[in-house]
């Protein structure tokens, strides 16, 4: 098994870094997991009440010693124990474990929040969080783990069930909108189709007189493409982009995602001097970046500067994976789409919709919506954000390490 999660739970060092492990049973298991789990800082308090031990402050090992104890009850029943996980765990949670018995087994939470694909040969078999990990091992995907559903290897034979069936689904929109390469195919959807379609619904909504269209790279690029498309507005790659610095979202705090966006994208002044932009993003979430980024494009020349952003406002926390664990940090939160324009400095500002956003993934009523809508998609989700906007979690941070 290999890793890699910026994380939403816990801290960047070393003891919490998956794949986690625990000696019994089975002669020990290690696993990894994609997502967060809400209920976090309650299940851990119920596990160490129940006598189990943890080394790390991540929520994997909340989820392996759950799937520990849950075995032990159910007499080494993995079906039974990966359902015991999903009655008792509240969140996202897409799970790859390996037993010291040499059983291989995946699931997914009920609501597919999210993603996790997987591919058979006659050789092997490969579970991923994206297909691409999947392409580069010269496989072909063959599908995706159903949401409730669990998958045993053993023995060079493959069992799959679906253990609980939920009423609905709830794809996390934050994949297609940002965290997912546009090579990778979630749920059926390729990434790359969502962000075209996303800029194409952009473009009809709100046209606008410029000379050239702008992606802030990298996520962006594809939407405007896409607004290039309808608009007849050439694409321009007025940004470049410097491939030594990562995503500045993911960065711990603040003051480092303003540096990087100073030092991760320069402008080619060439092609932006005495002319008139469409700058396309993927998303305001902060607010903080957008403003630099605007002021970077006047000082190299551009006459006007109109912002569209093809993913809706961001007006509530995420307890699912995205680390946004309060209110007062986003920036359509606190703010009003013309007060947002004119920290921006842009000439004009606007977002794509909500229906527009779920015409281009094409999942209606099969989303998780929780940041742009406030309302979520389980029970412990709703309850910290009502608890978080409400007061009565009054700290800053990560809520569902504290209640939940």
């Amino acid at each position: 098994m290999g890793h890699v999660r910026y994380p939403t739970t816990g801290a960047c060092v070393e003891d919490d870094a998956q794949p986690i492990m625990v000696n019994y049973p089975k002669k020990g298991i290690a696993l990894v997991h994609n997502g967060n789990i809400a209920n976090f800082a309650s299940e851990k308090n119920l596990l160490k009440g129940a006598g189990r031990h943890f080394a790390s402050s991540c929520d994997a090992e909340v989820i392996l010693n759950r799937f520990a104890q849950e075995m032990i009850r159910s007499k080494n029943n993995i079906w039974k124990a990966a359902r015991a996980c999903m009655d008792k765990l509240d969140g996202s949670y897409s799970v790859v474990l390996m037993t010291g018995e040499g059983e291989l087994v995946a699931f997914r939470d009920p609501l597919g929040i999210k993603p996790l694909c997987y591919a058979i040969n006659n050789k092997r078999i490969v579970f991923a969080s994206e297909s691409t990990a999947i392409d580069i091992n010269n496989m072909t995907v063959t599908g995706d783990v159903k949401p409730g559903e669990v998958f045993v290897v053993s023995r060079n034979k493959v069992h799959r069930r679906i253990v609980k069936k939920s009423g609905r689904r709830a794809h996390c929109m934050f994949e297609y909108a940002y965290f997912a390469r546009q090579d990778s195919l979630i749920d059926g959807r390729l990434v790359y189709d969502v962000r075209f379609r996303l800029g194409e619904i952009l473009a009809r909504s709100f046209p606008v007189k410029a000379d050239i269209v702008v992606a802030v790279p990298d996520t962006s690029k594809i939407a405007a493409l896409g607004y290039s498309k309808v608009s007849g507005i050439p694409a321009v790659e007025a940004l470049t982009k410097n491939r030594y610095v990562g995503r500045t979202f993911i960065m711990p705090d603040q003051s480092k995602r303003v540096s990087a966006t100073f030092l991760k994208l320069n402008p080619l002044k060439s092609a932006i001097k005495g002319k008139k932009l469409v700058v396309i993003d993927d998303s305001i979430v902060r607010g903080t970046t957008i403003g630099p980024i605007v002021r970077m494009l006047r000082k190299a020349g551009a006459k006007e500067v109109h912002v569209r952003i093809a993913c809706p406002p961001i007006v509530s926390p995420c307890f699912y994976g995205i680390d946004l664990p309060t209110y007062k940090e986003l920036a359509a939160y606190k703010h009003s789409l013309e007060e947002i324009r004119k920290m921006s400095g842009a000439d004009s500002l606007e977002y794509i919709s909500i229906s527009g956003m779920v015409k281009a993934i094409g999942k209606k009523g099969k989303l998780c919506l929780g940041c742009l809508m406030d309302s979520y998609p389980t029970p412990v989700g709703q309850r910290l954000a009502d608890e978080v906007k409400n007061g009565r979690y009054n700290s800053a941070g990560r809520c569902w390490e504290k209640i939940g």
